[in-house]
This record gives C-alpha cells, structure tokens and sequence, in this order.
C-alpha cells in the first residue's frame, strides 16, 4: 500500500488516544515497572514520548516560520530531558505526556499546504517535508503502547497501519544495506518481529534463522 498524509495524520490521531488511554491507568508504582524496552521502565518510555512530541512540534516551528528548529538542541540534551522527566510524579508526567501531544496536533493543525513541504532535518539527520511528521509521530505512540506493555499488543493496531508500518520497516532496512529476510505469517507478528518486538509465529522463506533484530524505533 502507499500511505498517504491522511493517513499518516489519522494514525497519528489514534495512536495518541491508544496511547492516552493505556498510561491513564498506571499509578506512581506501575510507572516504574520495566517496559518493553531493555534498561528502560515505563517512566522513561513515557518521558521519551512526551520529549518526542515536544521535539516535533520544533519541527513544524520550523516549517511554519522558516527558521531553523532542530529537534533536539543535542544528543545529551535528548537524554537528559527523559532523565528529568522521568524523575516526575506519575500525574505530572501524564499531564506532560498530554498536553505536548495537544500542542503538536495544534500546530500542526495550523500549518498550510506550503508550510506542509518545507523540508526540515530529523534527529537522524534526514532531509524530509515537514509532511512526514504526523507519520513519525504515529509510529512513535502505536509503537511505544505496546512497548508500554500495559496490554496493547500489535494484534489491537489498525490492519492499515501495520502494513504501512511494515513496508516502512523493510524499505529502512534494505536501504541500510540490511539482508531482510523474507517473513511470512500474521501481519501483526510480522510487523513485531521486522519491528525487533515480541511476536508470534512467523516463517522465514528458505528456512533461515531469525536473525537477531534490534529495536527500530
């Protein structure tokens, strides 16, 4: 399939009320429980998140006044916002993690169709239009929800979204140089397992070992 703006902004709408209603129900102790991610507990998931939409809406800054507006001002100032952030009280952080994806919706919501192709340079050091922010920031929250491990899985995200999702993966990969295998089984364990996440049966064609998968996002 090939994703559209629409979709990217639609998914990036829906990923944010998953993720909202999965981090609702965590007090201050089920906070610091381990996430998904090795070495990180849901604080600093959730922390990183929030910091995530903050970053973002630095880039439609730049997009709607031309001025250039990194995402972050640099690597140790990304990890040291996490590290404040995840320092905070359980409502506090929550109330982060909400009000930074409401100001980003806002202002992207105001950006105009010229605005929306400005391009603009990532964390990673891609040049993209700014039209490729909504898709950064949905894969971002469909993903960490389930990395929240507070009972989304893959299976519970849009059947349209894990495919794009999947192709995203892929084409990432084989630009890198990666060898993807090819893998066969349910869309939502192919997707987790090209994604480096927890997944059931999948077939690789040929009959080749798994290889060992990294997180991607």
């Amino acid at each position: 399939m090939t994703r559209t703006f629409g979709d990217a902004r639609r998914w990036m709408r829906a990923g944010t009320r998953v993720l909202l209603d999965a981090a609702s129900t965590l007090d201050e102790a089920a906070q610091r429980q381990p996430s998904g991610l090795p070495g990180w507990n849901r604080k600093s998931l959730l922390a990183h998140v929030a910091a995530n939409a903050d970053a973002l809406r630095n880039l439609v800054h730049w997009a709607a006044t031309g001025e250039e507006t990194p995402m972050y001002a640099s690597p140790e100032a990304r990890t040291a916002g996490i590290e404040s952030g995840s320092g905070l009280p359980a409502a506090d952080l929550l109330a982060w993690l909400r009000s930074s994806a409401e100001k980003l919706d806002d202002a992207m919501a105001s950006l105009t169709e010229e605005q929306w192709q400005t391009k603009v340079v990532t964390a990673q050091g891609r040049t993209v239009p700014a039209t490729e922010t909504p898709w950064m920031r949905g894969r971002e929250v469909f993903v960490h929800t389930v990395d929240l491990g507070n009972g989304v899985t893959f299976a519970d995200l849009p059947s349209d979204f894990l495919e794009a999702l999947k192709i995203d993966i892929i084409d990432k990969r084989a630009r890198s140089g990666e060898n993807v295998p090819d893998v066969r089984g349910a869309l939502p364990d192919v997707t987790a397992y090209l994604a480096g996440r927890p997944h059931g049966r999948v077939t690789l064609v040929g009959g080749a070992p798994a290889p060992e998968l990294g997180p991607w996002i």
